[in-house]
């Protein structure tokens, strides 16, 4: 319970106040309080000023003094405040154990908000027709972080990443391959997916500018695509796994995994779209158009002034979003599954398996990635689409907030950045074109990230030998990535800056991981076993109290983090968290102290600060390094 234990026992014994008082339904909140309020406050006597028909200042006097009367573990103190709010001082004492305590088990932050219910989260879902690119790598980022978050809640978490092998995108390069005359080895040892999208995509959308003719061969192209029996289709996957490889090398190296791979050719030929194409018509929830700009199309109707939707053409195709109806509905479980399921060739981190869709015979058993409950993480220009889809899956289960989209906003490059990365720029920002062959990929920030990295620790630590400086390298390259990825409100547009991303201040991973690595050091340098066998009442100075007050807020803040879908709660932790413990070690000897009792017990601190730091991080899918 940590630091809810003492908000539970305020919630408890104010409601009794109120039961005292003959009042009721009266919905007042108790929380961790802001600088110069205490350790808890609550807004109780705001709410009660009509009914008492007195000032919130005489309230919470009232309140106070019969608050004194009430059995109380850990509270030490209650303050009626000038503003009206009243304020909670806790028992630090009692607390302090009870917290660190509890930080040095296994399950330290765990909350049972899932209940081991299943629940489905799909990211990523990247055209295979290119390199994953900076703007891709937010989705993973929020995607992963998320799955973990629900994990850390006790949700069982099915990751899916879709796959849309059938696309134009998918037919541009494959006409680039089979009638513009491309090699299908790329130059020089040059990555799969780098080379389709870098050279294959780019020359042959160029292609279509200079030769229209060509537009014909593309759509004839994504025509023979949808036919699974076709040498196109055929041909298509043959190259579309050989990017997707690509993609999986780039996402594995961001610690990212995956439970199922769902390939949208194989939703086109199951057969799932017509199933859900007749209940759409029963439930009258799409209907056909005989005039206007979409006669003989069936739309689904626009909310408002929102134009109506067309989902299947007049020549019979489906459109973009007929593809993603069905492929809801499976997710759901709303639709008997078609698939068989195969084992991916290739291990996952920590050698995870990755199951893959497959219409073909298999000697694998059924496998189970739906759940009742779906997030999709998809950026803010779906939207729309992804508001129609939200609409639909409720009216066919009929279960609130079954389907939940996930936004975000887009990611740019600062002006310095891009110039490092060799982008033109409009002088603050870079300008990004998948289509033109402008843009960055993950790999390629990745690379620049880990050598200037390796650089600096070279430079900071001489005697380093090569194999700790790649890990440290590693940790710090790929903790920056992620962490400038989910800092951020995800309605806020990121700006990402490579110089700043680096700074060992402010809001950033390498600051965070020092803390770690700076209380690694002192743990080793101390010699003594860390153990809760101490004298918790030495915990005195402001600092440490503050430490031990936000090491107790992880539970709460992962609770915050899984009720809102939000990662930054959890960056904006990791962060206090580094920050309390620094200012700790600016305060307070711990190696230099000369009582014995009281630096065991600052040890169990600093001990206790990196169990819960480490947790916190790998929420996050960010290591902590024990040197830097």
């Amino acid at each position: 319970m940590t630091f809810q234990v003492i908000i539970d026992e305020i919630e408890n014994n104010l409601k009794k106040i109120l039961q005292e008082l003959s009042l009721s339904d009266i919905s007042f909140s108790v929380e961790v309080a802001k600088p110069g309020f205490g350790d808890v406050s609550s807004n109780i006597a705001f709410l009660l000023a009509k009914e008492l028909k007195k000032s919130p200042k005489e309230i919470t006097q009232i309140i106070s003094e019969k608050y004194s009367q009430c059995s109380s573990l850990f509270v030490f103190k209650t303050e009626a405040h000038p503003s009206g709010y009243l304020n909670f001082f806790a028992n630090w004492e009692k607390l302090s154990k009870l917290i660190l305590s509890e930080s040095y088990l296994d399950t330290f932050g765990n909350v049972d908000i899932g209940k081991n219910s299943d629940i489905v989260v799909e990211h990523t879902s990247v055209n295979p027709n290119k390199a994953l690119h900076i703007g891709h790598i937010r989705n993973i980022v929020v995607g992963d972080t998320v799955s973990r978050i629900l994990k850390k809640a006790n949700y069982n978490v099915k990751i899916l990443n879709y796959i849309d092998d059938s696309g134009l995108q998918v037919a541009d390069i494959i006409v680039g391959f089979k009638h513009l005359g491309f090699d299908e080895t790329p130059p020089n040892g040059k990555k799969f997916d780098h080379y389709c999208g870098d050279d294959v995509y780019v020359k042959t959308t160029q292609k279509y500018e200079l030769d229209p003719s060509l537009e014909d061969v593309r759509k004839n192209t994504l025509k023979q695509l949808e036919d699974g029996n076709s040498e196109i289709a055929k041909f298509g996957d043959l190259i579309t796994r050989k990017v997707l490889a690509g993609q999986l090398q780039t996402c594995w190296n961001l610690n990212v995994s995956y439970d199922c791979l769902n390939f949208e050719s194989q939703i086109i030929r199951s057969g799932l779209w017509s199933k859900i194409f007749e209940k759409l018509k029963e439930m009258g929830l799409i209907e056909f158009e005989n005039d206007g700009k979409n006669a003989q199309c069936w739309v689904i109707r626009g909310d408002g002034k929102e134009e109506d939707k067309v989902i299947v053409r007049s020549n019979g195709t489906a459109t973009y979003i007929a593809k993603d109806i069905p492929y809801a509905a499976w997710k759901l479980g709303l639709l008997d599954d078609p698939f068989n399921y195969e084992k991916y060739p290739s291990f996952q981190p920590k050698s995870k398996t990755l199951w893959e869709t497959t219409l073909v015979d298999s000697k694998n058993p059924p496998q189970n990635f739906t759940a009742q409950k779906v997030v999709t993480v998809i950026d803010s220009r779906q939207e729309r689409l992804q508001k129609i889809i939200t609409n639909l899956m409720e009216k066919f289960n009929s279960i609130p907030e079954s389907y939940v989209h996930l936004g975000y906003e887009s990611v740019t490059l600062s002006a310095n950045t891009a110039k490092t990365l060799g982008l033109e720029t409009d002088g603050k920002q870079a300008q990004m074109s998948g289509r033109k062959g402008l843009y960055v990929s993950a790999d390629s920030v990745c690379d620049l990230l880990k050598q200037k990295i390796t650089e600096e620790t070279k430079k900071r630590n001489p005697e380093m030998i090569d194999s700790e400086i790649e890990q440290i390298a590693q940790s710090v390259s790929i903790g920056t990535l992620r962490y400038e990825m989910i800092k951020q409100d995800l309605d806020k547009i990121i700006t990402f800056d490579l110089t700043k991303s680096l700074s060992l201040e402010g809001d950033t991973v390498p600051y965070i991981q020092y803390s770690y690595a700076r209380a690694s050091r002192i743990l080793e340098k101390s010699g003594i076993s860390p153990n809760l066998d101490v004298d918790f009442t030495l915990l005195q100075e402001k600092s440490e109290i503050d430490l031990v007050k936000t090491i107790g807020l992880f539970n709460m803040q992962v609770r915050d983090a899984v009720n809102n879908f939000a990662p930054k709660v959890i960056a904006r932790y990791c962060h206090d968290l580094a920050v309390a413990f620094n200012s700790f070690y600016e305060h307070v000897k711990v190696l230099d102290s000369n009582d014995d009792a009281l630096k065991s017990t600052r040890i169990c601190l600093v001990h206790s600060f990196n169990l819960t730091l480490e947790k916190a991080l790998d929420l996050l899918g960010i290591a902590a390094p024990s040197k830097m």
